[in-house]
């Protein structure tokens, strides 16, 4: 024992459930939460300061990541990544603590945008140059020059070239050296790295071999840069080694844009198969995908050998198997995964660089000024056909001779159409460095977008490096409250993102962390998928980053995954108890409902569970467990019903629901569209009455949903009014009665009028979104009135069939108890009807207008893995029920039509809910 010197120098480790060694820090954890895999603890030494081993095993605790994972990835680029937030984070913090306590406040909850990058800043960065040096090596010896020394320097100063520059000017200067060792730096200099844009070779790659690959048969690599490449047939059954290698691609080099991928499917050529004219061709098998950047994160064409651990599952419909779309990362899990040995030859001595946003300016910019001052010549036919393409929505397609003539009239988009911005870059020629070049310089003149606009520009068609910060520039004009609306899509689209180091990882990072909820929200929207392998590392990068630079919140939300923990082991607890007693389902619920409630009243569940600040909204204290009126719901993944008691409600309560083996992913997607479409109507002054509850996934299917109070079902309304089940739903009486007995005098009236508003609300936009498996156990009406839908499984026109039939016949549902409801009971189309269909119509319009966003933040959606989201065909519903493309006329007179067809085929939606109904009943 004397042997062990300081306690403070050891710490104990365990294998978690995980298979991973975490190491035990945080001395104040039970060992029930830290659930080793066995019961051993390894008693080690620590290898750094205790506070900095104690703040990585809480972030490794909080994220799910041990950090020693990330500290074990051999990649530069993550290195890099971590080192730069580390070091922003530490200014960060040591700012903190040098703030009053009213500063803090102010800093961590304030809902008003901070005042922009002070003079010590440049394009957001603070300068830290005084922690940085230039070693120059001269044959034997070395000097290291601190940056300090540099006095006012150009910003070409933060270039790679112009680093160098600068560096040797010092060297030259301070050490007064020769004429002869002058030249020879001005030598190495020219010789150190050179400009893309100066090799004019081909590109090409080298095909080297595949392991593991999953065919029997022949089998060919297809390559996607510009024209596809396709490689010569291989032959073997798991080793592949491909005749002729080489490929060469209809691109030079000069001419690849910063953003290149090279996008590589391999695929089996099986036996030919007759086609109907005659001809045999061979059927193809898709085996795997894999997807690269030509350029790395530093800007420099990669060159030498690659070994990319492929992808085996393709999304739908791709074309030509190619999956451009998808991730840069390789598949992580190597073991089983089908490897593919590539080349990037070597066309200098040295190393091929992108040149630099500053050589680009200046040498476009001449030309610009120039072109700028004759805009506007374009004619006025040209500027009407213009006009036209550019009201068009997001998803038409622009012909060979509209781009031309777009790009042609650039400038005068820049004067007449702003908002066009998109459509140019749809029509610039990438494989043309020169147009690249143009376009780059033209954002710097370019007039900020709105940032509901700026959003479709962080869509995967637009990939390039300065148009994704001139959008993140735009979206800086955004108050907390709007960046909340759209956090959900600025985190997928991340995935879009090919390198850590990007403008909108640190615009999110700064919000985040400058606005606590905005943090909160953040944090679980990247948690809830750390499961999934292709974002894996990224998403944990920035969670470090986030809690490295809020540490405060660090203990707020680490009681929130702690409760998540228990909420689930007692969900496994309740699964595992209505398996063994399924036969006696009377047994099963009492005995099932006792062990709930003697798990929820253990002391390690009980505290766990009280006093958090709710995951779905930071600023509800759940205060208590109220475990009597806790209870799990009878349905497949036996949710978790729990009632908190809330101090700050005058002993009101408040409850969750926690859902694991679901995808709440759609839920929460629906769920934001509808917030939206509740905003837009209200600045519009049309309040109808939404009730977009609160629902978060928080992990790989798992999620919590807000209980709506004073709330119930269609069915269950309709159930209590009926001694037997299938007639039930064919009370028309039920639901206006349910709402006499819960209102009376001017309140039933008031609830009357909440049911007209918000049942227009819900008819429109359950019609615009395609929201299918309308059956009358998800509506829900409120005792004030108020009617929502719950349950998005099915959206985009994905209704519900069986047995081959359609059960859903109607664009959305407007039942005659509903009509019933509205006009209080009185027989006839009455004016209250009217209004009903008024609101209906001033409500269509109003989304018409803003179709536009709608399809633009459903597309920053495709790569979520949503299961009815998965390529663009599933978003041509919404420009179909939105009538894009048409007058206002036009598109009013189809939802009229869509309007009657509901009210006509309601008898269809009756029989539904009485099928629904008696199920219901048989199950009970």
């Amino acid at each position: 024992f004397p042997a062990l010197g300081e306690m403070e120098s050891h710490m104990f480790e365990c294998v978690n459930q995980a298979a991973v060694h975490e190491e035990l820090e945080d001395e104040t954890r039970r060992l029930c939460d830290v659930r080793p895999f066995l019961p051993v603890l390894k008693l080690i030494t620590r290898n750094c300061g205790r506070a900095e081993r104690l703040l990585d095993s809480k972030i490794g605790v909080l994220i799910g990541k041990g950090l020693h994972e990330l500290d074990a990835i051999n990649d530069q680029e993550v290195k890099d990544f971590r080192g730069k937030t580390l070091r922003q984070s530490e200014e960060k913090m040591q700012k903190v603590q040098m703030m009053s306590c009213t500063e803090w406040l102010q800093a961590s909850f304030s809902q008003q945008l901070e005042p922009g990058p002070g003079p010590d800043q440049i394009n957001g960065v603070s300068d830290r140059s005084t922690d940085l040096k230039v070693t120059i090596h001269f044959d034997q010896s070395q000097v290291s020059i601190p940056l300090s020394m540099r006095g006012n320097l150009n910003k070409n100063f933060y270039t790679c070239e112009g680093l160098i520059k600068e560096s040797v000017m010092f060297c030259i200067i301070f050490f007064f050296l020769s004429f002869n060792v002058i030249l020879c730096c001005h030598f190495l200099l020219q010789h150190i790295q050179t400009c893309v844009w100066d090799v004019s070779s081909p590109f090409k790659i080298v095909l080297v071999n595949a392991s593991k690959v999953n065919a029997e048969e022949t089998a060919k690599v297809k390559y996607l840069l510009c024209k596809p490449a396709v490689s010569s047939e291989s032959s073997g059954r798991s080793e592949h080694t491909w005749r002729d290698s080489t490929l060469e691609f209809e691109i030079s080099v000069c001419d690849l844009p910063r953003m290149t991928r090279l996008c590589i499917a391999i695929y089996a050529v099986m036996d030919k198969v007759k086609k109907q004219n005659g001809k045999k061709s061979p059927r193809l098998y898709p085996i795997a995908w894999v997807n690269t950047m030509v350029f790395d994160y530093k800007g420099q064409l990669k060159t030498g050998d690659i070994i990319l651990h492929c992808w085996s599952s393709f999304p739908d419909e791709l074309e030509e198997m190619l999956n451009p779309i998808g991730t840069v990362q390789t598949n992580p899990y190597t073991e089983n995964a089908t490897a593919l040995h590539i080349s990037f030859p070597e066309y200098l001595p040295h190393a091929i660089v992108f040149p630099p946003f500053d050589k680009v300016i200046m040498a476009q910019w001449p030309l610009l000024k120039w072109m700028e001052s004759h805009s506007g010549r374009g004619g006025k036919k040209f500027h009407i056909e213009l006009k036209e393409i550019m009201e068009r929505d997001p998803l038409s397609q622009l012909c060979e001779n509209e781009k031309d003539l777009i790009w042609t009239l650039r400038y005068d988009c820049r004067e007449n159409f702003p908002q066009s911005l998109p459509k140019l870059l749809l029509s610039v020629k990438w494989s043309k460095h020169e147009d690249m070049a143009q376009l780059q310089v033209l954002l710097q003149i370019w007039p900020k977008l709105s940032p509901r606009d700026a959003l479709e520009l962080l869509d995967f068609n637009y990939p390039d490096q300065y148009v994704r910060e001139y959008a993140v520039g735009c979206l800086r004009d955004m108050s907390d409250e709007e960046l909340s609306q759209y956090l959900l899509q600025l985190v997928q689209v991340l995935r879009y993102e090919p390198y850590y180091d990007c403008a909108l990882t640190h615009f999110l990072l700064e919000r985040a962390q400058r606005n606590r909820k905005i943090g909160h929200f953040l944090f679980w929207h990247l948690r809830s998928e750390l499961h999934m392998p292709a974002v894996s590392v990224q998403f944990s990068l920035i969670l470090e980053a986030y809690c490295r630079g809020s540490i405060p919140h660090i203990e707020v939300l680490k009681k929130q995954v702690e409760a998540l923990s228990k909420l689930k082991s007692v969900n496994e607890l309740i699964k595992f108890g209505t398996m063994k007693n399924a036969r006696s389902k009377a047994k099963e619920a009492m005995l099932t409902k006792e062990a709930m409630m003697t798990c929820l009243r253990q002391s390690g569940y009980y505290e766990t569970l009280s006093d958090i600040h709710s995951p779905l909204n930071p600023n509800i204290l759940l205060a208590e467990v109220n475990v009597e009126r806790c209870r799990y719901m009878d349905s497949k993944m036996k949710p978790l019903w729990i009632v908190y008691n809330n101090k700050l409600l005058d002993g009101d309560t408040l409850g969750i629901i926690f859902k694991y083996g679901d995808d709440l992913r759609q839920d929460m997607l629906t769920l934001q569209i509808l917030r939206l479409m509740d905003l837009l109507w209200k600045e519009a002054n049309l309040d109808l009455r939404i009730v977009p509850y609160g629902c978060l996934a928080t992990g790989d299917r798992a999620g919590l949903i807000e209980v709506v109070s004073s709330a119930d079902t269609i069915a269950n309304i309709q159930l209590t009014s009926s001694n037997v089940a299938a007639a039930a739903a064919f009370n028309k009486d039920a639901l206006l009665n349910w709402l006499k007995e819960r209102n009376s005098g001017d309140a039933l009236d008031h609830a009357i009028e909440e049911f007209t508003l918000s049942c227009a609300g819900y008819c429109v936009a359950t019609y615009v979104l395609g929201i299918g498996d309308r059956h009358s156990d998800n509506i829900m009406v409120r005792s004030t009135g108020q009617l929502f839908h719950i349950d998005f499984g099915h959206i985009l026109g994905n209704f519900k069939s069986k047995f081959g039939i359609k059960r859903e016949r109607v664009p959305f549902i407007l039942t005659h108890d509903f009509i019933h409801v509205i006009q209080q009971g009185k027989t006839g189309y009455t004016e209250k009807f009217a209004s009903f269909r008024q609101y209906c119509e001033e409500a269509y319009l109003i989304l018409r207008r803003n179709g536009n966003l709608f399809i633009t933040l459903f597309a920053l959606m495709l790569t979520a893995g949503l299961p009815e989201l998965t390529s663009v065909k599933d978003i041509q519903y919404l420009k179909d029920s939105l009538a894009l493309g048409k007058t206002d006329d036009e598109a009013l007179k189809q939802f009229r039509q869509k309007f009657d067809e509901a009210l006509r085929e309601s008898w269809t939606t009756k029989v539904n809910w009485m099928a629904h109904n008696v199920a219901k009943d048989n199950r009970s």
